[in-house]
C-alpha cells in the first residue's frame, strides 16, 4: 500500500478509547499517526504500521 500524510486509515485492532481510525501525520521509516477518537499520537516502525492497517478509509487531497 502507498500511504501519504493526511490519509485516514483503519487499523485491525481498536485503540483503548474504542476508535479504529487514525490520521497519518508522518511517513518514512517510522509512521506517526493520530487517533481520531481521543487525539493520542503514536509512532510505529514501518513494518508494524503496514501490518496493523486494514484499509485506507480516506485519501488526502494532496497530489
Amino acid at each position: 500500500m502507498d500511504f501519504s500524510v493526511g490519509d485516514i486509515v483503519k487499523f485491525k485492532k481498536k485503540h483503548p478509547c474504542g476508535e479504529d481510525q487514525w490520521e497519518i501525520l508522518r511517513t518514512g521509516i517510522d509512521f506517526r499517526a493520530k487517533c481520531l477518537g481521543c487525539g493520542r499520537v503514536i509512532m510505529l516502525p514501518r513494518p508494524k504500521f503496514e501490518k496493523s492497517v486494514k484499509k485506507i478509509v480516506d485519501r488526502s487531497n494532496k497530489a
